[in-house]
């Protein structure tokens, strides 16, 4: 990338100082452009949910990486809970999607309960594991929270065989005028469902899954002790990329985790390593056995790192700067943090980033691993906290020493608790990545671009003041 005026090539800048210049285009369709990140994760788009305890759990995971994304497990999750999501997730189906299935005898009130946990708004109701009906909150109006669900269930499903196609699945649901289609085992059982969405996506998307066809599987560690069996145990359950994570990347103990952890897994597993923001970060951790560089101090939705300390740097300048210093080195870096409209995810693709990490942006949805409440207004949230707060650091090293996690509690730089609602159309995850990718897409079609190199190469950065930006957002009045 070039920015337009070369005097600006020296200013610290973030994604709102910023825009594209739109070019000469050849580009037919957006449909024609591959957003496959260059970073050889195996990812199909450049999407990273970050490991952050309020974001990444088993059913974020399921659903991102159907869409072609990565979720990166925390290092807050005990061994055992993260062997479970891993063993899960590899035997997901790559198209078909997991329903909430509840038995025949099961109560309203514990449908409703579990209703949010996807986002299609539906439970498929079996006995014996084969399905015998579909339970949607409209079914409850009226009843007793305590009748069953074959009382209320509606029991003319339609359903498709194991081989549909997503073309067929939509087919049926459009001339059936049902919201959820049950996929059936060739033996009678329940394995998945479709959604007229679902089927859409599926053609559009191209899951993230490993050699063998098996969703790929990402998880995190830090620089405490015990990295080493971490490591280990990890190896053993089939993770398939590894991540050590921690606040100041640029540092001695994470230099010498990388070196560790690359020991253990070898050449031929991906190493994730962060966080930095600059070229003598990168060309260090990349030096260490990493492949890939985690970019973005104090941008986060959740981070008061610049707040409470004044480090950090504007996330553009520090995407530009690592992303030149890692593409000379032949590797790669993850833009994380500041993105939070499509125009952003624009800009650090365009500055270099193979791929771009969110978190908070997709806590307020039913795939993140918390339970939705209700304010005293009756709107639905779900709770937020930074990795660096108080509440994470309290639950990352609840077994140490009384008073050695006291001293720890001191050093906060997170928010602890913060109610993100969920909104209209962006209650599920994929209408969040749905946006994301749309404006991607556009984005480099706007620059002649038909993948994310050529885009790089191609993109122009202009400079603007804070009325421009104005500008060009939309306003409506009604």
């Amino acid at each position: 990338m070039r920015f337009l005026h070369a005097e600006d090539e020296g200013k610290e800048l973030t994604y709102e100082d910023a825009f594209l210049v739109p070019q000469y285009s050849e580009v037919l369709s957006r449909m024609d452009v591959d957003v496959t990140p260059p970073d050889g994760t195996g990812a199909t788009i450049p999407i990273v949910v970050s490991n952050m305890t309020s974001a990444a759990g088993k059913r974020m995971a399921e659903t991102v990486t159907r869409r072609g994304g990565l979720v990166v497990l925390t290092q807050d999750t005990p061994m055992e809970k993260i062997d479970e999501i891993v063993k899960y997730l590899k035997t997901r189906h790559p198209v078909f999607e997991t329903p909430v299935v509840l038995d025949e005898s099961e109560s309203i009130q514990t449908a409703l309960n579990l209703i949010h946990k996807r986002s299609h708004g539906g439970i498929v109701v079996v006995n014996e594991n084969k399905p015998v009906g579909i339970f949607t909150e409209t079914d409850a109006k009226g009843k007793d929270r305590f009748t069953p669900l074959k009382n209320v269930m509606a029991t003319d499903i339609i359903s498709s065989g194991e081989d549909t196609t997503p073309e067929e699945a939509f087919e049926k649901l459009r001339q059936s005028h049902v919201s959820i289609l049950p996929i059936i085992k060739n033996s009678g059982e329940l394995l998945g469902v479709m959604t007229k969405k679902g089927a859409v996506r599926s053609k559009i998307y191209k899951p993230a899954v490993n050699s063998q066809g098996k969703f790929i599987t990402a998880a995190a560690m830090g620089v405490s002790n015990g990295t080493e069996d971490r490591t280990k145990a990890l190896m053993n359950m089939g993770v398939d990329i590894f991540m050590v994570d921690t606040a100041h990347g640029h540092s001695k103990r994470l230099i010498d985790a990388v070196k560790l952890v690359r020991e253990i897994i070898g050449k031929d597993r991906i190493l994730y390593a962060g966080t930095v923001v600059t070229a003598g970060g990168v060309e260090d951790l990349l030096n260490a056995g990493a492949d890939i560089i985690k970019v973005g101090i104090g941008s986060g939705g959740s981070c008061t790192t610049r707040v409470i300390t004044g480090n950090g740097r504007p996330q553009l300048s520090a995407t530009i700067e690592c992303a030149m210093e890692a593409r000379k080195m032949g590797a790669h870096i993850w833009a994380d943090g500041g993105i939070r409209k499509p125009r952003d995810l624009a800009l650090a693709i365009a500055a270099g980033a193979s791929s771009t990490m969110f978190a908070t942006i997709f806590v307020g949805t039913h795939e993140s691993p918390g339970d939705i409440q209700k304010d005293e207004d009756g709107n639905l949230y779900k709770v937020n906290f930074g990795m660096a707060s108080n509440r994470a650091v309290r639950e990352r090293f609840k077994h140490q020493d009384p008073l050695q996690l006291a001293m720890r509690q001191y050093f906060e730089e997170g928010i602890s608790e913060g109610k993100i609602y969920l909104r209209e159309g962006s209650t599920g995850v994929e209408d969040i990545i749905d946006r994301l990718m749309a404006g991607l897409r556009s984005a480099m079609s706007y620059a002649g671009a038909t993948t994310i190199n050529e885009f790089h190469k191609k993109a122009i950065i202009g400079i603007q003041t804070n009325a421009a930006f104005r500008e060009g957002e939309a306003l409506f009045t009604h």
